[in-house]
């Protein structure tokens, strides 16, 4: 669809459209119901701020863990529109380009880099409490949103495993109680148009609704550097529908429906090395051998997309059902049901030349159902949860890979080795209990405990399948080498498994892990001013064990990685400074890590296959670090914050692997990839009255993250360095809040940046970020 059929659309679903609203009703219950005059009231002081963290309304400064709460009005002036924008305002927090559509996201150095369809996370993603179990159904998250919280360290008790490094809750727009509606349309570098709308209010007097859609076309931001040609569309469409019933004051049931189609361009990535795998074969391909590396520009790369658009075919939605039940004022019974589906096709090039070296088109599906029943109560201090939970998530994906043009291709000596499919499904069942409760024993000392049980079993079946005849013709015959003196095997045949057990038979590999766990958090906090609070946790939280998804010769390239864990201790604080001016948070913590779970290399059967791609578990590892943050409020008006995150991360323990080179090495004492030492945001704002009816406004974000690499090994090719992005807004709105002009520029400094560098077959590429735009929004609520 063009962005002509995306805008009819979505004017023909609402003709009264309109941007959100920066504030709206919590879907957290029991709570009140937001007024209007709730929703337009400015954040001018942290307390201000509730958030659901610990599965009830709080005051963020009642909060005993290390928590990030942004307004949805906030995150829409910042440009964040996805989990990967949240790095803006959360130090700590790291995004990786996968290179697949696949998300990569750490927190405080707790992260998986995997780029399956099926990957698990180590930072779990909620929308209304309701999980997005895999990273690839995150992007249509940030959208029509009251606020996102990004909760830092393990949070298994309440929100289950898969969750080492932390949570992110975003909290939709809830249904008002009168009738609102609005729109948001966009234009900017790139021919980038958006619209963007809801309409909300009362259907009857139990029923209330709320419908926003969001449609963005992006002209190609990347072009080739050796050749007239540019790649980089967007093409994105979503919505989501949310129905609250009310029949009386005891029950409420409300139904959210959401989803979006993506059919924009994958990236391509810049070539920064030539590095073949087979040395003997490189003259064979002179055209890649001898390709120009890429210029250091964001929008420079180079691919091949003749009769194969690099394009994604994909799709999500999602059914929730939330229900409250209060059996008294200090009783409730909460049940969240949830199905989600989605089916990605896409094509992705793998070389980053012109070349028709190496590509891959990927189709997969993934599917999930949650169910979770909870009893939570109140009595005098006393704040207490107990519930069950179940989920059954599946994944399918046949990646079929073809390389004409690589050293690979020449790789097994009796013939040409060019095309084949990578064929996966896994399906995880979970079952837990959990119980939580915050006890105070005195008005300022209180203690949270809390703990889940959870039992996860794996079913896996995998194998690399035969893409065509020239492959199975030499397989057939060099497999038929390896098992001499022993009878051959039958010749293979297009589609049948081309991996290999120990015998050098061919077959589908399948297995099973079961495993269980006991995630648990105990702390203390003490409160001994108003808007003052010192906390102390000891938590640990573990990642599910998971198959790999891998192009796998060999079967044992496909044995699962079993579950990691996080032992995590921190001391933290919040604080006013000064008065109503200025205002404090930190925290020190320290994170025993327990068989980190990586993206690596092994040796495989029969031996002579040499050290093949696979996960692999780091028996030990550490994470040391610190975060402060300042929110300044100097004059009416005029509001500053400045955070900053230090990470240091190292392998303690003896661990042998492998280099991007296959060279074996120990990576004792290394830091892990993907995690910088440093990072810092800082923030300004400033609003004033033009007239008595139009505000004006200017504010700025700034963001360093210090260098890290992409891989263990020291290896220079793998440096990620360090950058500093700076974003400007600027505009005017009515004081009434009825409408309102944004200007931005984003990286206005044109800040040359890479999230990753990853090697395949011959080529080592870069992933740039987004070069320097700008762009204009204008809004109108009614």
């Amino acid at each position: 669809m063009r962005h002509g059929t995306y805008i009819a659309l979505l004017c023909a679903t609402s003709a009264l459209c309109a941007a959100p609203s920066a504030f709206a009703q919590s879907q957290t219950a029991p709570a009140p119901t937001t007024t209007a005059e709730d929703q337009d009231a400015p954040i001018s002081r942290l307390d201000e701020i509730v958030v659901t963290a610990q599965r009830r309304a709080q005051s963020v400064v009642d909060v005993p863990m290390s928590i990030t709460a942004v307004s949805g009005e906030q995150l829409e002036d910042l440009g964040v529109s996805s989990v990967a924008d949240l790095v803006k305002v959360t130090p700590g927090l790291s995004y990786v380009e996968s290179g697949a559509s696949t998300p990569v996201f750490s927190l405080r150095g707790v992260g998986f880099f995997d780029t399956a369809i099926g990957a698990r996370p180590t930072v779990s993603v909620y929308v209304d409490q309701v999980p997005l179990p895999f990273s690839i159904m995150t992007s249509g998250a940030s959208f029509d949103l009251q606020r996102v919280e990004v909760l830092k360290g393990p949070q298994g008790t309440l929100f289950g495993q898969n969750s080492t490094g932390g949570a992110i809750n975003y909290v939709a727009n809830a249904p008002t109680d009168v009738f609102e509606a609005g729109a948001t349309f966009g234009y900017g570098s790139f021919e980038a148009i958006s619209a963007e709308g809801y309409i909300s209010g009362p259907v009857s007097e139990t029923l209330r609704a709320r419908l926003a859609i969001k449609a963005e076309n992006t002209g190609p931001w990347q072009e080739s550097y050796t050749r007239n040609d540019e790649l980089g569309d967007r093409r994105f469409l979503q919505g989501r529908f949310i129905t609250d019933w009310r029949p009386g004051d005891a029950f409420e049931l409300s139904l959210s429906l959401s989803g979006f189609k993506d059919e924009s361009d994958t990236q391509a990535a810049q070539l920064i090395q030539f590095l073949p795998q087979r040395a003997v074969s490189v003259p064979l391909i002179p055209l890649v051998a001898n390709y120009p590396l890429a210029p250091e520009d964001n929008r420079a790369a180079d691919w091949n997309d003749d009769g194969f658009p690099l394009r994604k075919d994909n799709s999500f939605y999602q059914a929730a059902l939330r229900g409250t039940w209060n059996l008294s004022d200090t009783l409730s019974v909460i049940s969240l049901t949830s199905y989600s589906d989605m089916d990605i096709h896409q094509r992705v090039d793998l070389d980053a030349s012109s070349v028709n070296a190496a590509f891959s088109e990927n189709r997969g599906s993934a599917e999930s159902f949650a169910q979770e029943l909870r009893l939570q109560g109140d009595y005098d201090g006393v704040n207490w949860v107990l519930g069950a939970s179940y989920s059954t998530d599946d994944t399918t994906q046949v990646d079929g890979y073809q390389i004409p043009y690589t050293t690979g291709t020449y790789s097994i000596p009796t013939g040409l080795f060019n095309h084949f499919l990578l064929d996966s499904a896994q399906s995880f069942e979970t079952t837990a209990v959990f119980g939580n409760i915050d006890y105070q024993f005195t008005d300022t000392l209180s203690l949270t405990a809390g703990a889940r049980y959870t039992q996860a079993d794996l079913d896996y079946a995998a194998c690399s399948r035969v893409g065509n005849t020239t492959t199975a013709a030499t397989l057939t015959a060099f497999f038929n080498i390896l098992r001499r003196p022993r009878p051959g095997i039958a010749p293979l045949v297009v589609g049948q498994c081309l991996t290999v057990d120990a015998t050098t038979t061919p077959g589908l590999v399948t297995g099973q892990l079961n495993e269980d766990n006991v995630s648990w958090r105990i702390g203390m906090d003490w409160k001994p001013a108003p808007r003052t609070l010192v906390y102390a946790n000891i938590s640990q939280g573990f990642k599910a064990g998971s198959g790999p998804v891998v192009p796998a010769l060999a079967a044992n390239q496909l044995s699962p990685v079993v579950q990691e864990s996080v032992l995590a201790y921190e001391i933290g604080f919040r604080a006013p400074l000064i008065g109503e001016f200025l205002d404090a948070s930190g925290a020190v913590f320290y994170y025993d890590y327990q068989d980190k779970q990586l993206k690596s290399r092994t040796m495989v059967e029969p031996a002579v296959l040499g050290a093949l791609e696979a996960l692999v578990n780091v028996p030990e590892s550490n994470i040391r670090g610190a975060e402060i943050q300042l929110n300044a409020r100097p004059m009416t008006g005029l509001t500053f914050t400045v955070a900053g995150t230090y990470i240091d991360s190292e392998v303690t323990s003896d661990f042998n692997g492998y280099t991007i080179t296959a060279a074996l090495a120990n990576f004792k004492g290394e830091a892990f990839p993907y995690t910088p030492k440093y990072q810092v945001s800082a923030q300004g704002r400033y609003e004033w009255p033009l007239t008595d009816a139009i505000d004006g406004f200017v504010g700025t974000n700034v963001n360093y993250r210090s260098s890290t690499t992409a891989g263990f090994g020291n290896i220079p090719i793998l440096d990620i360095d360090g950058y500093t992005l700076v974003d400007l807004q600027g505009g005017v709105s009515a004081a009434d809040g009825s409408w309102k002009v944004l200007g931005y520029v984003r990286n206005l400094t044109d800040e040359y940046y890479a999230t990753n560098v990853a090697r395949l077959n011959d080529t080592v590429r870069r992933f740039t970020g987004m070069p320097r735009t700008y762009g204009i929004q204008l809004t109108k609520n009614f």
